[in-house]
């Protein structure tokens, strides 16, 4: 036992870190996921998640509460199998542990409106389906034409990402192409380098203009150049040639006629879901 669990375990339960555990009989994302989203809400340091996918019987579901029992602690669970939840609310029920079914009531509330009896297949969502093959196909498009590589690609993506370094282009690409199976390419704005002439070949609806407040702009370049050990006193991380470099790039914006996106404030999330929202209109 650790410093740290030596004074932990001194401590009265109800001034003890809450440990969520999320149990799943598949790979535990989806709970852990909700979790975090939950704590994000708190301050830090009240609680924290730990993990435990893939759960194959009761008897391994009994073991597991009676191990997390000595703690204070909170089950959240993804149980596809009915068994498995029953196991685990009367175990929990036993143990005094409190528990929370993330995904039985949906599973019920929808087999009620459409009438029909659910699959109660753990691991259906990580299946090799077609859908599987469409964003690993969409991902490879990514990676080939990422950063204007190639200009084929331009003719051949669902949706093209423009925009200055660091507007987070990349990351848009690859997270439209694992959870929307979009094939995004992207075309970096260069001051004093026209964009490709196939850009302006295909219809506006297409393309997304990603725009940044150049004061951010500064500090992520700044950032970066001190990362890979590049001086700061260049044009690249110069305030006045960003300013000058976010206003070029809205002029390309308003000859591509394209929708813009205004990245500062946003998470990768937050922008391909605005994306994706867009070309579904």
């Amino acid at each position: 036992m650790s410093k740290t669990e030596a004074v932990e375990s001194k401590l009265p339960v109800s001034q003890r870190e809450l440990i969520i555990f999320t149990l799943s009989d598949s790979s535990g994302e989806t709970a852990a996921h909700v979790a975090q989203a939950a704590l994000v809400q708190f301050p830090p340091g009240f609680a924290s998640i730990y993990r435990l996918p893939q759960v194959r019987s009761c008897q391994q579901i009994s073991t597991l509460v009676r191990e997390i029992a000595t703690g204070r602690s909170l089950i959240a669970y993804t149980l596809v199998l009915p068994e498995y939840r029953e196991a685990l609310e009367e175990e929990a029920r036993k143990a005094n542990v409190p528990t929370l079914d993330l995904l039985g009531p949906l599973i019920n509330k929808i087999s009620g409106l459409t009438d029909s009896h659910p699959l109660s297949q753990p691991g259906r969502l990580h299946q090799l389906d077609e859908t599987y093959f469409r964003r690993m196909e969409a991902v490879n498009f990514a990676v080939r034409f990422d950063d204007g590589k190639n200009p084929d690609g331009i003719s051949q993506s669902d949706v093209i990402l423009v925009g200055l370094s660091r507007t987070s282009k990349t990351p848009n690409c690859m997270y439209l192409a694992q959870h929307y199976a979009l094939k995004a390419g992207n075309c970096p704005i260069v001051p004093g380098v026209d964009p490709p002439k196939a850009l302006f070949n295909v219809q506006a609806r297409k393309i997304i203009g990603l725009t940044i407040d150049p004061h951010l702009l500064h500090n992520l370049r700044t950032s970066r150049a001190q990362v890979i050990g590049m001086s700061t006193d260049t044009q690249y991380s110069d305030l006045e040639e960003i300013k000058a470099e976010v206003q070029y790039a809205k002029r390309i914006f308003r000859e591509l006629k394209c929708h813009v996106i205004d990245v500062s404030s946003k998470a990768i999330e937050e922008t391909s879901s605005e994306i994706f929202l867009y070309l579904r209109h």
